[in-house]
């Protein structure tokens, strides 16, 4: 029919002329640079979005999105009868969702494919949509547009390997017990790997793909896990077959073979895990962007966080000031002299723009494949990052920049009411393998400790009324070089514990954002939160409350109950 034709003669034109549209979404105001996500509230409240970005920004936005992939890499011969194959089958079995005039949908006749952008040490500020005004990321903030920012998602551990062993398994660490990189078996022993995230999308009959940073053990041979998969990370630059490419370009170029090479009409999960922006640790430059991208940023001056001082260095614990702190020599390794600091952040943005660019451009073939409308993509990272806040690099410890991360969710079951929206309810990392089990139509695990997400767009009034309103944090290090800590996590009050010091620090999040003024200090204090300070008989009834409440979710936590 003539609507099929012409369809078709659209697939056909989309081949040839990759789309990249670059879009910006402005910050709503001002917002300091890496700062806390108190002052996220300010943005969830709203803000006047600026129509009309300054010039460099949207010619910085344009030129970095409009990079293209060399061609021996990334098109194949019969890449037009490819597309024109997925297009006409996904054209059969689409049945549009209902949208309804109160916003709500009805359910999909059929399971969503997934795609997952994976990032990696990627602060929760690194994206124009939170509030940076200095970083490039349209694409990202594109995606916030057509989807919704999740303003207050944390990692319950914030390292690598622990996070991303939470993301297979949806559960606590202290559940999974998968601590160490290549050492830790535990997520493998028994039944626990059949149970997880992706054998259970292939049980259900995904194909399912993962290209980049894996950061562990190879799954168990005789469970099936992926289709297709090659695991890499470590340096910015690798080599395959003599080409030498940035490890992003390899992200990008497995992940558009990926879709382009993929079983037509059979539902799909597709993880494309980045190694950016983590440094290359011990490595003279720390930070590597692409050649191309020098350009970027280059006449920019990035601002120093509020709390990156000496006197807030200081202000720590004594045991977090000695020199074997891991984040505290890192952080005199990069961002000491002014000259360092402006250089690594530089080439750290740079690295966040790529990313960013290859998001857009893995979103545009989904929709150039005419399956973007039958796909949940989802942008995130492992876990968050100092940039000198509090004298620190890194992450591991429980301060709103190592523990808050990024969180973007576009879902075509998600009503015209909740796209473009924000919400500031706490998800969690846990949460991320439900949410996805549920788009698949799969049952979540009664192992599994998370929620599905979906439900703060799908059902917001429900959420509000039954969705957490506190968590529990927790890693476990050795003592002088990164000490274990816990925490409860609330919107307006943050207890940490150091185990084994023990010492606690309970913060006013409300009357202090950026965690400056320790109320268990004794000390004089002159911050915005001293005007509010509690009166000693407050402060211990709070602070005997929440040691209470922090026991029995880490209890909760180790015992794989459901939070």
């Amino acid at each position: 029919n003539v609507l099929g034709f012409i369809m078709a003669c659209a697939a056909m034109i989309g081949m040839t002329m990759f789309k990249a549209t670059p879009l910006i979404l402005n910050s709503a105001g001002p917002l300091d640079m890496m700062d806390m996500p108190s002052a996220m509230s300010n943005i969830n409240n709203g803000g006047a979005e600026n129509e009309n970005p300054p010039r460099a920004k949207r010619e910085t936005a344009t030129r970095i999105t409009q990079r293209n992939l060399g061609d021996d890499e990334n098109h194949d011969d019969d890449e037009n009868d490819t597309a024109k194959k997925i297009h006409a089958t996904t054209q059969q079995q689409q049945r549009q969702q209902q949208q309804h005039d109160d916003g709500s949908t009805t359910t999909r006749s059929k399971p969503l494919n997934i795609v997952l952008l994976y990032a990696d040490d990627w602060s929760f500020t690194s994206l124009g949509a939170s509030g940076n005004e200095y970083i490039q990321t349209p694409q990202l903030d594109r995606m916030a547009k057509n989807g919704m920012l999740f303003t207050h998602n944390c990692v319950t551990t914030s390292i690598c390997m622990v996070s991303r062993a939470t993301l297979y398994t949806g559960q606590y660490a202290s559940r999974h017990n998968t601590w160490k990189s290549y050492q830790n078996l535990t997520m493998f022993e028994g039944d626990n790997w059949e149970h997880s995230l992706y054998p259970l999308l292939k049980k259900a009959g995904y194909h399912t793909g993962f290209f980049g940073k894996w950061h562990h053990h190879d799954p168990p041979k005789h469970i099936p896990t992926f289709d297709k998969r090659l695991f890499y990370q470590t340096a910015h630059y690798k080599e395959r077959n003599g080409v030498v490419k940035h490890i992003t370009e390899w992200n990008e170029i497995d992940g558009m073979n990926y879709l382009r090479s993929r079983p037509v009409g059979q539902p799909f999960m597709l993880t494309i895990s980045f190694f950016a922006t983590h440094a290359e640790d011990g490595g003279p430059e720390q930070y590597r962007p692409m050649n191309s991208s020098m350009w970027m940023y280059a006449n920019t001056e990035v601002p120093h966080p509020k709390t990156f001082t000496d006197e807030h260095f200081q202000a720590l614990p004594p045991f977090l000031q000695k020199s074997a702190n891991y984040g505290r020599g890192r952080s005199l390794k990069r961002y000491y002299p002014e000259e360092k600091y402006q250089h690594m952040m530089k080439n750290t943005y740079r690295m966040a723009s790529e990313v960013d660019a290859t998001c857009g451009r893995i979103i545009d073939e989904l929709e150039r494949q005419g399956i973007l409308n039958e796909t949940m993509v989802i942008f995130t990272t492992d876990n968050g990052n100092f940039h000198g806040q509090h004298g620190l690099a890194e992450k591991w410890y429980s301060f709103q920049e190592s523990l808050m991360v990024p969180l973007v969710i576009q879902d075509p079951r998600m009503p015209a009411t909740a796209t473009g929206t924000k919400t500031s309810e706490f998800s969690l990392n846990i949460d991320l393998a439900p949410t996805i089990l549920r788009a698949a139509q799969i049952d979540i695990p009664q192992r599994m400790q998370g929620r599905d997400m979906a439900q703060l767009y799908l059902d917001p009034t429900e959420a509000e009324r039954t969705w957490r309103k506190e968590f529990f944090y927790e890693w476990f290090g050795p003592h002088d070089h990164l000490p274990s800590n816990l925490a409860l996590v609330r919107k307006d009050k943050k207890l940490m514990s150091w185990p084994q010091y023990d010492v606690y620090q309970l913060f006013d999040l409300e009357a202090d954002p950026y965690e400056e003024a320790d109320l268990l200090a004794k000390k004089d204090e002159t911050t915005a939160a001293a005007a509010r300070a509690l009166t000693q008989e407050e402060t211990e009834r709070i602070t005997n409350e929440m040691k209470s409440r922090m026991a029995e979710l880490a209890a909760a936590a180790k015992a794989g109950a459901k939070l």
